[in-house]
């Protein structure tokens, strides 16, 4: 089997490799900036609506306590 002729390889595989493995590298690079973004955009509208809301205060009472006469 290895003594058989052997193909012809591309003169610019090298190249073309190279090339591809930029594109890869770029993409999963802009991919992992996106979900940093997203995740810290979701923890700055975390920060202000517990901010604005306060959740961690115990809501005003609804009924008035009874007359004592």
């Amino acid at each position: 089997m290895l003594d058989g002729p052997h193909p012809q390889v591309p003169a610019d595989l090298a190249q073309r490799a190279a090339e591809h493995g930029g594109r890869l590298l770029r993409r999963r690079r802009f991919a992992r900036r996106l979900v940093l973004l997203a995740a810290f955009a979701a923890v700055v509208a975390f920060m202000v609506w517990a901010v604005t809301t306060q959740p961690w205060q115990v809501p005003p009472s609804e009924t008035t306590p009874p007359d004592s006469w």
